[in-house]
């Protein structure tokens, strides 16, 4: 009797599971597009559909309910994550794109400290010793060539899926190194979003946690497209800067 009751308990699990799968399948795609948008033509959809897919149907095997967490929330971290996986093996990213981007931020926050303000952008070049154009290339190639998330800077996706659904990374019984490391990271990278100029901070929460496209962003801050790509790859660059300690290998 007991050995049916489970059976039938292993089995509703189950079906609640593909049932999770197939209501979300459509986010897999949503995603796809939202990164493509940034990706170089060299990347190709299907390839992020079906790294996507595995995070869903992973999404949907360690989602716990009672942690009182959405779905979609949990399983959009995952979904990301694996496809950010599968582009770092393909190993597409230019030097030049880290190069700048390690360039960006280290004028960023040389200016800021010099100043006490944020700089313009002119004061930006003026410092790399580059026209304003040159200065705006260099952003727009930080940008589009490079996954600029928050799991990229070096999170792993199973910490930030359980931060999620409420859960410590470490609890006070365990002593794993890597462990404690990733729930030191976490803290940190709360502390340096938090120093990030206001208007970085809103774009970073407009783009990542609520999945606005640069045009919609753009129309919340009433600037151009061009410029909310911009306004991203500082703020990513600001964040990689604050965060070297800990993403420098």
């Amino acid at each position: 009797m007991l050995g049916k009751a489970a059976g039938y308990a292993a089995y509703q699990d189950k079906d609640a599971k593909t049932l999770l799968v197939e209501q979300h399948a459509p986010l897999v795609k949503r995603i796809a597009l939202h990164l493509m948008a940034r990706l170089p033509a060299s990347v190709q959809l299907d390839d992020l559909l079906q790294s996507g897919m595995i995070g869903l149907l992973e999404a949907a095997s360690k989602f716990d309910g009672s942690k009182g967490a959405k779905f979609e929330t949990f399983a959009g971290i995952r979904i990301r994550g694996a496809m950010l996986d599968e582009m770092r093996r393909g190993d597409w990213v230019p030097r030049s794109v880290h190069r700048n981007s390690r360039l960006v931020g280290e004028a960023l926050e040389s200016l800021e400290q010099q100043l006490g303000r944020e700089p313009t952008d002119n004061e930006v070049a003026a410092h790399l010793n580059m026209s304003a154009n040159d200065y705006h290339a260099i952003v727009k190639d930080v940008a589009v060539g490079k996954l600029v998330g928050i799991e990229d800077l070096g999170t792993p996706i199973d910490t930030l899926a359980s931060a999620v659904q409420g859960e410590n990374s470490a609890s006070p019984t365990d002593n794993n190194y890597d462990q404690l490391a990733e729930e030191r990271f976490s803290v940190a990278m709360v502390e340096a979003i938090k120093a990030l100029p206001e208007r970085d901070a809103l774009v970073l929460s407009l783009y990542y946690d609520e999945a606005l496209n640069l045009k919609e962003i753009g129309a919340v801050l009433e600037v151009s497209e061009s410029r909310v790509s911009q306004i991203l790859s500082q703020a990513m660059a600001r964040l990689k800067t604050k965060l070297r300690a800990w993403t420098q290998t």
